[in-house]
């Protein structure tokens, strides 16, 4: 089978490996604000442990592409990947992923029930949570009361798209709206998947059917470009969470809907200064609520292939502890902690009063359903992605069209006829219809 559709101070009681038996692991990670901080606090698991880490620090998709390449021909490049709860249990289940579950001292009680699931086949865990994310709406409080705008507690995609007309303001580099335009089944299609869905469609029928070429998708779409060649940035196509994220730090977006794991920067002082000016509402709804809002969840893991299972293991533990979570807390501000994987977190007043939108992002976690996030019925599992492994390929490709539409070398029409065809050629080429 081809790779493509193959893709298609530290916790005590949590078996230190001594000095005497040091190693250097190696950990693939991406470029994210938390991974970064993970880097930078690691050198305390180095000092406890003797162990060194070499890491490889990656851009989001070229990220998934190393480790998913590395994984599926058992490379054995990586003792630690930074996988999500898309390939957790696809991956688990090929017996490409060491098991998790069964570390000692750790507290898996404390872990959030639905992301622990997220991350686990047939109950065995087989990655630890780093955190975890839905999708929300951020937005610029001063320039909505300079505008006489009032964001609902749960805004529709009609409104959003009325206050981005109102507050784009080009002469002062002001965008209406910032959204992700990279293409990557996790960058571009990631927003526009929950788009789809809460336009009413869906990916694939009951039977496996591409539903690209039906009225829900031509909607999202013409939206999405609408919205955003009217209202966002320029040069949007190349604009992913990150580039976005400093976006909206630098002031040039009125509005941003995208990860909720981005308020722990986007309310820091220390990084933006409209950290005072932020607020926050839940992910926009259209013709139906289910599936607006995504769920993810960044969570570390260890390819069967690794040499260095025990060390791997050892970090795993540390880095996804309620210990971690504090040092972070005490070392970077409480609003910088890794969110939305462990109970205790919620239940630290350090924390919740640290961070306001702290409810607000628990509750879009717990509310996002990947068993039922379509208003049709459908015969898989998953918010912004379908959990199969031939997605990633297919979502990538027409997560590629969307961008060029957006970027202007295709039409709407053009991407998304040549999507539908894409799907209904590979999912016929790997027997689903």
């Amino acid at each position: 089978m081809s790779v493509k559709h193959m893709l298609l101070g530290t916790a005590a009681g949590l078996g230190m490996v001594t000095a005497a038996t040091a190693e250097e692991i190696t950990i693939a990670t991406v470029n994210n604000g938390d991974m970064i901080i993970m880097q930078e606090l690691s050198s305390k698991w180095e000092e406890d442990t003797g162990n060194t880490i070499a890491w490889v620090t990656l851009e989001e998709n070229v990220l998934r592409s190393r480790v998913t390449t590395d994984i599926a021909s058992g490379g054995g490049q990586f003792d630690i990947m930074t996988i999500g709860s898309y390939e957790a249990p696809i991956w688990g289940a090929n017996d490409w992923l060491v098991p998790v579950g069964d570390i000692e001292g750790y507290d898996y009680d404390d872990l959030i029930p639905a992301v622990k699931a997220g991350l686990s086949h047939d109950g065995t865990l087989y990655a630890l949570p780093f955190y975890a994310e839905s999708s929300f709406t951020m937005y610029r409080t001063d320039l909505f009361e300079e505008a006489g705008l009032e964001m609902p507690e749960q805004p529709t995609y009609e409104q959003i798209m009325d206050f981005a007309e109102k507050l784009t303001d080009r002469e002062n580099d002001v965008n209406g709206i910032c959204l992700r335009g990279k293409a990557g089944w996790g960058e571009n299609m990631a927003f526009i998947g929950t788009l789809i869905n809460t336009h009413g469609g869906r990916w694939f029928d009951e039977n496996w059917v591409p539903q690209a070429d039906q009225p829900a998708w031509e909607n999202a779409l013409n939206y999405y470009l609408e919205l955003m060649n009217n209202y966002g940035p320029p040069g949007a196509s190349s604009n992913g969470y990150n580039e976005n994220q400093a976006l909206f730090q630098q002031g040039k977006c009125a509005m941003w809907i995208d990860a909720t794991s981005a308020a722990g920067r986007v309310f820091d002082p220390s990084q933006s200064e409209y950290a005072d000016k932020v607020g926050f509402a839940a992910a926009p709804v259209a013709e139906t609520e289910k599936g607006n809002a995504w769920f993810w969840a960044w969570s570390l893991a260890i390819p069967a292939s690794s040499q260095k299972q025990d060390a791997a293991k050892d970090f795993l533990a540390w880095a996804t502890s309620e210990e971690y979570v504090n040092m972070v807390g005490e070392a970077k501000g409480w609003v910088a902690v890794p969110p939305g994987t462990r109970q205790s977190t919620y239940a630290n007043p350090n924390y919740t009063e640290a961070a306001p939108f702290a409810e607000t992002v628990l509750e879009s976690i717990l509310a996002a359903d990947p068993s039922d996030a379509t208003a049709d019925p459908v015969p898989y599992t998953g918010i912004q992605y379908v959990a199969i492994p031939e997605f990633a390929g297919l979502g990538s490709q027409v997560g590629q069209n969307f961008s060029e539409a957006l970027a202007g070398t295709k039409s709407a029409e053009e991407a998304l006829s040549q999507s539908q065809d894409l799907l209904v050629e590979e999912m016929e080429a790997a027997g689903y219809n």
